[in-house]
C-alpha cells in the first residue's frame, strides 16, 4: 500500500494485475484441459509449469534476473536449495488440491476457493505480523467479497444483468451513436466540397 510503505513501484501494480489475470484464465484452461482431453493432474501441471517456464526463462535470462538469482543460490546452496524443495513440495501438493477441486466442481469454484485462501492469509499476516492498518484495506475485502457474490450470482442468474450496467450501456450507445452520426454528417460534407 503506497500510504503505509514510503516505497512504492507501479511495476508491481503492473505484475500483480498480470498474475491475477492470468491466475484466472489458467483455471478455465486447465479444466479445458481435463474434460476433453482427459489429462491426468500430473499432465496439467507439467503442462502448465513447462509453458511458464519457457515465459520466465525469455523474460529473466535477457533481464539479468536470472543471473543474479543463480548468483544468490551459490552464496548459501544448502540452506537456499532446501527452501527452493520444500517450497516446490508443498506448492505442489497445494496444487493438487487446487486441480482435483477444479476436476471435481469447475473451475469457478477452484478460484473461489483459492481467492478466499488468500483472502484469509492477508487477515493472518495482520493478525500475525505488526504493519499499520489503514482503511483501504477494508474497501479492498468488500471489493473482494463483492466480486465473488457477483460472480456467484452470475452463474445461478446468467441472463440478469444489473440496471446500472443497462443505464451505464445505454448511454456509452447513445454517446457513441450520436458521435457517429455528427461524423458521418461532417465526413458528407467534406465529401461534396472535394
Amino acid at each position: 500500500d503506497s500510504q503505509t510503505s514510503p516505497k512504492f513501484n507501479f511495476i508491481g501494480v503492473i505484475v500483480i494485475s498480470l498474475a491475477l489475470l492470468c491466475d484466472a484464465i489458467i483455471g478455465n484452461v486447465q479444466e479445458k484441459a481435463m474434460k476433453q482431453h482427459h489429462a491426468s493432474n500430473n499432465e496439467v501441471v507439467f503442462y502448465s509449469y513447462a509453458i511458464g517456464s519457457i515465459y520466465l526463462l525469455f523474460i529473466t535470462v535477457p533481464t539479468g534476473i536470472m543471473s543474479a538469482g543463480i548468483e544468490y543460490c551459490a552464496r548459501d546452496p544448502l540452506t537456499t536449495y532446501w527452501d527452493i524443495f520444500f517450497l516446490s513440495l508443498t506448492g505442489y501438493l497445494g496444487l493438487q488440491a487446487v486441480l482435483t477441486l477444479v476436476r471435481i466442481c469447475g473451475a469457478t469454484i477452484a478460484v473461489t476457493v483459492t481467492t478466499f485462501r488468500k483472502v484469509l492469509s492477508i487477515i493472518i499476516s495482520f493478525l500475525v505480523f505488526s504493519k499499520p492498518f489503514v482503511f483501504q484495506y477494508v474497501w479492498s475485502g468488500m471489493l473482494v467479497i463483492l466480486a465473488i457474490y457477483l460472480n456467484h450470482y452470475s452463474k445461478k442468474n446468467p441472463n440478469y444483468v444489473p440496471s446500472v450496467v443497462v443505464r451505464c450501456w445505454q448511454y456509452m450507445n447513445g454517446l457513441y451513436q450520436s458521435e457517429y452520426r455528427y461524423l458521418r454528417i461532417k465526413s458528407k460534407m467534406y465529401a461534396d466540397t472535394v
